[in-house]
């Protein structure tokens, strides 16, 4: 991960929205909500961000299958250096295809020792479990 100058996070969710995906992007480069209203500005503000560099956008939880607002996303993307990379989770397959990625990976359900694992690490962040055995 350290090689990627920019990292960038962005939950879409059910709703696509062009203009506020755009947005969020910007803010996770930023740290800060754009004032910025038109999508012209937008899109150039974003371009200043990820143009020329390695970037990593993780876009999580899309549901949205029109291939063709995709395209026109996938287009304002296209700035950042070679390597650069785009991971999309999803909970639907045909979400994943309309991306026209390299390879999809389905994800099995965890077993109960490591969802606890998982859930302990993440509730108590290295705390003694002893302490939290009632849970």
């Amino acid at each position: 991960m350290e090689h990627f100058k920019l990292k960038l996070w962005v939950c879409i969710s059910e709703q696509f929205d062009g203009k506020v995906i755009v947005e969020k992007i910007i803010e996770s480069a930023t740290g800060k909500k754009p004032e910025i209203l038109q999508m012209d500005l937008l899109q150039s503000e974003l371009r200043k961000h990820i143009d020329g560099r390695k970037y990593l956008l993780i876009m999580d939880d899309v549901w949205n299958e029109d291939h063709e607002k995709w395209v026109n996303l996938k287009r304002l993307l296209m700035g950042g250096a070679k390597g650069s990379r785009i991971l999309i989770t999803t909970r639907h397959q045909r979400v994943a295809e309309t991306f026209d990625t390299i390879s999809s990976y389905a994800l099995g359900q965890l077993d109960d020792q490591s969802a606890w694992l998982l859930f302990k690490n993440m509730a108590f962040r290295g705390e003694k479990s002893e302490k939290n055995s009632k849970i």
